[in-house]
């Protein structure tokens, strides 16, 4: 069951539950579900590894040669079709050898939200596609639906002032927010930005309401699809 719900996305269960670099949380009583959850931040490149009996991706094999192939990295990082994780790696992966890269360029909105039954996490980044993990763990999936499309660039649209507005943090991804916040993560060129605050103020804020308010419209369209 977990090799598959990964598979679904693109992963594997192996490679992303055996390594142990990068921040790890489990809001989710599905162990997979919990490793799906932690790869939306990207703070862990190895779980985006092939399985050792498999051949990598094209994109995998960019990612984690040795030595890195600095052109073929930029590249990737441009490549607007290629998914905004994948970018975000990428870009994280050249600024790790000191490469600079440009700045501000947004590649993916989560927002976490605890609700009594657990907690709620969407993600949108920038090629369309979304992941919705529901407080019960149950795990919606879009990719390559147009009608999504839309919705996704609007939230871009509103997240990028507070992106413009901030910068990267520099500490390990803390725990999920605690009962009555909101949590808005930026998936950025330069690094995973983020904000929280009380739900009732996030809602009021001028450049946080609006991307809780178009979070709220994406999140009714994927849970009628995953309901469908």
């Amino acid at each position: 069951m977990f090799s598959k719900l990964l598979a679904a996305v693109g992963l594997n269960f192996a490679a992303a539950s055996d390594s142990v670099a990068g921040t790890h949380y489990s809001p989710y009583s599905n162990d997979a579900i919990n490793v799906i959850y932690n790869l939306l931040f990207c703070d862990n490149p190895d779980g985006f590894k092939s399985k050792p009996s498999e051949p990598p991706t094209r994109w995998q094999s960019i990612l984690f040669s040795a030595p890195s192939d600095f052109g073929a990295l930029e590249a990737l990082a441009s490549d607007t079709s290629a998914e905004g994780r994948v970018r975000f790696l990428a870009f994280s992966r050249l600024r790790e050898q000191g490469k600079i890269v440009q700045p501000k360029i947004l590649l993916g909105v989560i927002i976490e939200v605890p609700l009594k039954g657990g907690l709620d996490t969407l993600a949108a980044f920038s090629e369309g596609g979304v992941r919705y993990i529901n407080q019960s763990g149950k795990l919606v999936v879009i990719e390559s639906v147009e009608s999504f499309l839309p919705m996704v660039k609007k939230l871009f649209s509103v997240s990028a002032p507070v992106v413009s507005q901030i910068g990267p943090w520099d500490k390990p991804r803390l725990a999920p927010p605690k009962q009555g916040n909101v949590r808005l993560t930026f998936l950025v060129s330069d690094g995973l930005y983020f904000g929280e605050g009380p739900m009732s103020a996030m809602q009021r804020e001028a450049m946080a309401g609006p991307i809780i308010n178009h979070a709220t419209e994406l999140l009714q369209a994927v849970v009628a699809t995953g309901s469908k």
